[in-house]
């Protein structure tokens, strides 16, 4: 939802700075690596110690990366391999669960109520992308959904920095925000294959 309205906008944006690191001879690769690796070691760094504002910094910082491999892929002569997307996903998949795992690692110290919810909204996340993925193996397309990776990173990266500024109740609102898109998303794209089976 979020993510389609932003991406054209975005691309327009770093398409000049994708250029230039092209030029030099960054790779989709290198920055996938530096993105995944660099955002999930700083979520474990500062979230697992409840330090939520400049871990949502840090992070947010290296998640960026992700905004720039896959133009810069595009961009470049070979215009992206299949080990360069599957890697990236991968990578993806790996930061996704280093931030929510190192927030349910702090929260479990107090026994807090949210630590459930997390642990919905990780699986969750984790099944939207395994469908999308597993659908695609089958042949059938299936794309969109309430909330995508983008529009979950918004959700808990916003209640994480509200959360570090010391705003009231804006981690719990974001968590189950973030549990509650995430499920829906899931049964929209069961949805979306079941659909897409019937009519063959």
């Amino acid at each position: 939802m979020i993510s389609a309205s932003i991406k054209a906008p975005v691309t327009r944006v770093i398409t000049p700075l994708c250029r230039s690191l092209l030029s030099v001879g960054v790779t989709a690769n290198l920055l996938s690596a530096i993105g995944g690796l660099g955002s999930s070691i700083s979520a474990i760094a500062f979230f697992s110690h409840g330090n939520y504002f400049w871990g949502m910094i840090v992070t947010l910082f290296f998640i960026l990366f992700d905004l720039l491999d896959g133009t810069l892929a595009r961009m470049s002569d070979s215009g992206g391999s299949k080990w360069g997307a599957l890697l990236d996903s991968t990578l993806d998949r790996i930061s996704d669960a280093a931030v929510l795992g190192s927030i349910i690692f702090f929260l479990m110290k107090t026994h807090d109520r949210l630590v459930p919810v997390l642990l919905v909204a990780l699986v969750a996340g984790g099944l939207v992308s395994y469908i999308k993925a597993r659908a695609e193996g089958l042949g059938i397309e299936c794309n969109g959904g309430l909330a995508e990776r983008t529009d979950r990173l918004i959700i808990i990266f916003l209640a994480l920095g509200l959360a570090g500024i010391g705003v009231s109740y804006a981690l719990a609102i974001g968590v189950w925000v973030l549990a509650v898109a995430s499920v829906y998303t899931v049964c929209e794209r069961l949805l979306i294959v079941y659909r897409a089976t019937m009519s063959l």
